[in-house]
């Protein structure tokens, strides 16, 4: 017998909240010079106009007398401070509005993080199926600005973009933060490479054409992904013609052009930042078509063009864009078109770099390949040979500095769940 889903109690702690608080103002007692007594409410919000009071006749403050109750007497001896907190917090707790319905039942887990985790999000009117992103407020104290960050980019971005996980709802409960997204079911890039029994360069090209298409997207937006790799691809279901997802914008940023705002934070994964982000020179746009060639460099071959020993080999490598095609037996495949799509992308210059919209108009991704693949070489078991030496330590491979933003989250199918994958 199938279980049904139980409704999530951490989804129904206290009702849906703005994520920004209101101001409140406080009272004042005052008494005027002719002994009349007056009460004036005095607002500390900043959004009201500055206004030149008229003038005010002379006033003295009378001190409010604390109700008997609280005096201090024989009977009721003066308070303590722990006492004091303990009475503030019950009368929070009395004004506190009464918890609401979850419009949401949680189901299986799908991922997580550090600070977060993912979980299948029933829609109780209409049974769909999203993804909620559930993290953990205090655990993200000091980091609340990659949820905002994430909120800010996919509410500006992610509609009517076939190619960037759209943001569906988002919500706040007295411990944790809700982000509600569309369910991507086809799994990553690493596991649908890994399914698949053949992997060409005309399908590499296709993956990149859609990662484009998503950054070009974001760049006309005024937004810089700075953290794109192939755990940040999702496919939207499982068919093989599913479209590709960009996910994970915990780490992106909105570029004022007209102030010309210049980004200088360390932050990415290691193996896909440009050599500007580890100078500290200032970055942008280029960045991620940085990624972008690195992520191509990978389909072809299944390692990265820096590829080192050590981080700090590495490290220097990026910084002198020192890379090769080879070994040759990998490359020796590969279209003309490719290598200049992968050159054009790894300038160590970022102005020399293609744009997003240069890089969508290049014959790698514009070309017409042929139906026929008996021409095109078979790339996956020279791909799988690598991937299998360096999936391990690749695959988990940690964004810098600016934290933990968790992966958009996959499922293979709402049918496919048993009664363990609730709770």
């Amino acid at each position: 017998m199938d279980s049904k889903p139980e409704k999530s109690p951490s989804c129904g702690e206290t009702p849906p909240t703005p994520v920004t608080p209101s101001r409140s103002g406080s009272r004042v007692r005052l008494q005027t010079s002719t002994g009349a007594s007056t009460e004036r409410a005095m607002s500390d919000s900043f959004l009201e106009p500055k206004r030149s009071p008229p003038p005010a006749p002379t006033v003295q403050a009378v001190p409010v007398t604390e109700p008997s109750s609280r005096r201090p007497s024989q009977d009721n001896p003066p308070r303590t401070k722990e006492q004091e907190i303990e009475a503030l917090k019950k009368e929070k707790i009395k004004l506190r509005p009464p918890p609401q319905d979850c419009i949401y039942d949680l189901g299986k887990e799908l991922g997580k993080g550090t600070y977060s985790v993912v979980r299948e999000a029933i829609h109780k009117p209409t049974g769909k199926y999203y993804a909620a992103k559930i993290i953990n407020k205090r655990l993200m104290r000091g980091r609340e600005f990659l949820v905002r960050n994430e909120i800010v980019v996919l509410r500006r971005v992610s509609k009517n973009q076939p190619h960037i996980l759209s943001l569906v709802d988002y919500f706040e409960t007295e411990h944790s933060l809700y982000l509600i997204t569309e369910l991507a079911r086809g799994g990553e890039l690493f596991d649908r490479l890994y399914s698949n029994g053949t992997f060409y360069e005309s399908d590499a090209a296709h993956i990149m054409k859609q990662v484009v298409s998503g950054v070009a997207h974001l760049h006309e937006h005024g937004i810089v992904h700075r953290d794109l790799k192939p755990e940040n691809l999702l496919f939207k279901t499982t068919s093989e013609t599913s479209p590709l997802l960009i996910c994970d914008f915990g780490l992106s940023r909105i570029i004022d052009e007209e102030k010309f705002r210049i980004l200088t934070t360390t932050c990415g994964t290691p193996s896909y930042m440009a050599p500007e982000v580890f100078t500290k020179t200032g970055h942008g746009k280029p960045v991620d078509i940085w990624a972008i060639g690195v992520i191509t460099y990978f389909l072809m071959c299944g390692y990265v063009p820096f590829d080192r020993d050590n981080p700090v080999e590495e490290r220097e490598a990026i910084i002198k864009g020192e890379y090769q095609f080879e070994p040759a037996e990998h490359w020796i495949h590969a279209t003309r078109d490719c290598i200049d799509f992968i050159q054009g992308c790894l300038k160590l210059d970022p102005l020399e770099r293609m744009s997003a919209q240069e890089c969508l108009s290049h014959r790698f991704l514009t070309k017409k390949y042929r139906s026929s693949r008996t021409i095109e070489a078979d790339l996956l078991p020279s791909l799988m040979a690598s991937l299998n030496t360096r999936r391990d330590s690749a695959a988990d491979i940690p964004s810098m500095l600016e934290g933990d933003s968790m992966n958009g989250a996959y499922s293979r199918s709402p049918t496919e769940r048993s009664p363990s994958y609730w709770g």
